[in-house]
């Protein structure tokens, strides 16, 4: 069992950065793959990035390449995205998930795959 709680997110100005935290508990967090989501309003949910277990292998939307960055410290159980560049179409909620298997390309982001998922941190990006 692992449990997601999601922080970081906030008001920003467009240009503006924000660093998401993804803290994860129990002590089989170091062996899952981990996405970040994002559901604006009236738009269905949609994958951001995605980084394996050891942290080696991300993966990116191409909305979002370039400007943000998967990382994690498994000592401390927590995935991190890191957002540069913000635009308004960046405002959602954003949503950490586990995945026992990392994936990248098409099925990097079938959230089916996903066992376990935050409750989410709304992200607002003022234009």
């Amino acid at each position: 069992q692992v449990q997601l709680v999601e922080s970081g997110g906030g008001l920003v100005q467009a240009g503006g950065s924000l660093r998401l935290s993804c803290a994860a508990s129990g002590r089989t967090f170091s062996r899952y793959a981990m996405g970040w989501f994002r559901q604006a309003p009236g738009k269905e949910r949609e994958g951001v990035a995605v980084i394996n277990s050891n942290g080696r292998s991300t993966y990116y939307a191409d909305s979002v390449k370039g400007r943000f960055a998967v990382s994690r410290d498994n000592a401390k159980n927590t995935v991190y995205l890191e957002m540069n560049s913000l635009r308004p179409e960046d405002t959602a909620v954003y949503y950490c998930a586990a995945d026992q298997t990392y994936s990248s390309g098409r099925y990097a982001y079938t959230e089916t795959a996903y066992e376990y998922w935050g409750q989410g941190t709304q992200v607002t990006v003022s234009s």
